[in-house]
């Protein structure tokens, strides 16, 4: 439960949903954590709420991953915070076209989801890319996780452009990994299946169902059930990991 005792970890898109799941994660595993999202009023709240438990080890910052400004502003302020970084769990994504066929999609959604999917992955990787060979260079550490989806490994139909921007965050991990590797920082990749939580409410239960008797695991599908693969990646135990994906979707998808 002390394996990320004292790192220094920021999450994009922290204030709810697996975020918020990561964060907790990794302050019970006695990380210090900046959790970063553009929904400021529930992620300030939930600052407050974590540091009550976790003896002040937890500060928000607001950062739209979209625009480099707020990236690299947020980045700055929460370094500065941690006194460095050790790790960064790129996280924050939506969704916009669900539920439409290919042709109903609208262009500003597409172009919008390719904003903070993909350029907020990238961005916020080469704000945090010094601190982390820093890192790396100090401690052994400077690790990402970014949080792709199962979605792109099987071709979710009706998902055309998240499918389409999870997929790049499994390309850009590979190329991520390659570039940072001789740094020595590790770059990885998990794809979560369908997970119960707030974001996932309005799916259908045929849909759920689905999912569920799809998988060699026969249930629902958790944010604890992702949180100890992240902690993992973290972890100085993976320095040797590097470049790879892994499908955490009890057995929807095996790759």
């Amino acid at each position: 439960m002390n394996m990320l005792t004292n790192h220094r970890i920021l999450i994009t898109g922290a204030a709810r949903g697996l975020g918020e799941a990561f964060a907790y994660a990794a302050l019970q595993a006695g990380g210090r954590v900046v959790l970063t999202d553009i929904l400021d009023e529930r992620g300030a709240a939930l600052a407050i709420e974590l540091n009550a438990k976790f003896e002040g080890r937890a500060k928000y910052l607001h950062m739209d991953v979209s625009d480099s400004a707020s990236v690299n502003s947020a980045m700055s302020e929460a370094t500065l915070w941690l006194s460095g970084l050790d790790g960064l769990v790129n996280n924050a994504a939506i969704t916009n076209s669900g539920g439409k066929a290919m042709e109903a999609i609208n262009e500003d959604v597409w172009d919008k989801v390719m904003a903070v999917n993909v350029k907020g992955t990238w961005l916020t990787t080469v704000a945090a890319k010094p601190h982390l060979i820093r890192a790396s260079e100090e401690h052994g550490l400077g690790r990402i996780v970014n949080v792709a989806s199962d979605t792109a490994l099987w071709g979710a139909p009706h998902l055309m452009a998240y499918v389409a921007s999870k997929g790049a965050i499994v390309a850009m991990t590979h190329a991520m990994a390659r570039e940072l590797g001789e740094h020595g920082v590790t770059v990885n990749a998990i794809a979560p299946g369908l997970t119960l939580g707030e974001s996932t409410q309005y799916i259908p239960a045929a849909r759920h169902d689905h999912y569920k008797n799809g998988r060699a695991i026969k249930r629902e599908q958790t944010a604890d059930d992702i949180t100890a693969a992240v902690l993992f990646l973290l972890s100085k135990e993976s320095g040797y990991i590097t470049g790879q994906l892994l499908p955490v979707n009890g057995g929807f998808v095996m790759h």
